[in-house]
């Protein structure tokens, strides 16, 4: 590498992470004192200091296709977390009418979502058809992790505005249901490689694929995170309130313990560990609905989630900063900021209609959805489970990584705005 390098020895990675976690205790009260714009977040902050480091630091460089397994897991672990975080805090009972705004974001709006980035990466990036649903479904969630600033408060501070619960439950739901479609390219490229011998970038789409994509992936994944999601979430309650309360239950085992069995059931059960997580966490919330410990948990997983926050993003702006976004074209960027600015904006005003909601409140859920750690975890994944071609595997990790950068930025200058404009009213939409 020309220029400055500085070699990056394990003291000084230590220290560098050092001060990133205590950044991430420091800038908020900072920026909150100062009213400095909102911009300059912990997220922002991470990923310029991981491209710094990528950039002028001497040190290997990491490939995101050879470490998919890696970055699976990492990224895993901290969505859960997340999913946990947001089950946790969310006041309202589940309900096919106090839950409207949600079943409207988790349907239309994910699948125009979807379909919208498909036929972006199809049309103008030239990507073949399973690549680029592939992008679509690993961009459609919005992302539990980054979307913490616009969700609802801590247990018992109630769900304020209805836009802070329909984006809180829509980031707690969608990481699960966007999965049917991210198999549905890896079906489609397994096919085509079983078939012809080649990487499956085009995918095969035929009756046989459909037909075994819709029983597996679809309906037993799904009925699978729907039991056994909630199941472990009542026995866990009920062990934690009628068997062991009157004894000190520790909150970090019991958060722990109750993600971890969740997930790991449902997952060996070949089902969607993401979605048990969600629905396990708002069954032991709703046992015992005003209980202290529910504040407890939710403080401890938040403060995990974070520091695992900080090491993706870090890590992150330092694949930015060593070239990852060198396959980009002009294509590539005008694809991204569609995205954000016109797919799901148009997606989420439509699906809204009718909601009852206010013009600010549907702009607010419509806008807001953030991408990020989710969106790295499906790529990951996807890559390291189909049989993709190489190329084809950075250009996606290119044009998924900038839509994250973007994203964030975006969101950093348009959501105290937007958030701001809402107040404090409360909205019917029962």
């Amino acid at each position: 590498m020309s220029g400055l390098t500085i070699t990056l020895t394990y003291p000084l990675l230590l220290a560098l992470f050092g001060a990133a976690i205590l950044l991430a205790a420091l800038i908020p009260p900072i920026v909150s004192r100062y009213r400095l714009p909102r911009v300059m977040t912990l997220p922002i902050g991470c990923v310029l200091g991981g491209i710094v480091v990528g950039r002028f630091f001497d040190l290997p460089t990491l490939d995101v296709l050879d470490g998919g397994t890696v970055i699976t897991h990492v990224t895993e672990t901290v969505v859960l977390l997340s999913l946990t975080g947001c089950g946790l805090k969310i006041d309202r009972a589940p309900g096919w009418r106090s839950w409207g705004t949600t079943w409207r974001l988790l349907g239309p709006t994910m699948v125009l979502c979807i379909a919208g980035m498909t036929l972006l990466g199809w049309a103008l990036l030239g990507l073949p058809l399973a690549a680029a649903l592939l992008l679509g479904a690993a961009l459609a969630p919005t992302d539990p992790v980054l979307a913490a600033s616009v969700q609802v408060g801590p247990p018992g501070e109630g769900d304020g505005d209805e836009a802070r619960f329909a984006l809180t439950s829509e980031a707690g739901l969608n990481d699960g249901l966007a999965f049917p479609f991210v198999h549905l390219a890896l079906a489609g490229a397994a096919a085509l490689t079983a078939e012809v011998g080649i990487p499956g970038d085009y995918g095969l789409f035929n009756i046989h694929v459909l037909g075994d994509w819709l029983m597996h992936d679809v309906v037993w994944r799904l009925a699978v995170g729907l039991v056994i999601g909630p199941a472990v979430g009542w026995v866990t309650a009920w062990l934690a309130f009628r068997l062991a309360s009157g004894g000190g239950v520790a909150d970090a085992f019991l958060a722990l313990g109750l993600m971890l069995l969740s997930y790991g059931l449902t997952e060996a059960l070949h089902g969607y560990g993401f979605l048990a997580v969600f629905l396990s966490a708002i069954t032991f919330r709703r046992f015992e609905d005003r209980h202290k410990i529910h504040s407890e948990l939710h403080h401890f997983v938040e403060q995990t989630e974070v520091m695992g926050l900080i090491v993706v993003v870090f890590v992150l702006g330092m694949t930015v900063g060593q070239g990852l976004l060198r396959p980009l074209g002009w294509s590539g960027v005008a694809v991204a900021l569609l995205f954000l600015l016109l797919v799901r904006p148009l997606a989420g005003w439509v699906s809204l209609a009718g909601a009852g909601l206010s013009r600010p409140s549907r702009a607010a859920v419509s806008v807001l959805g953030i991408r990020g750690v989710g969106s790295i975890y499906y790529m990951a994944y996807g890559l390291s489970h189909a049989p993709f071609s190489v190329e084809i595997g950075y250009r996606l990790w290119a044009v998924m990584t900038l839509v994250i950068l973007v994203s964030m930025v975006f969101h950093g200058f348009a959501a105290p705005h937007l958030m701001k404009r809402l107040g404090d009213r409360p909205e019917s939409v029962h």
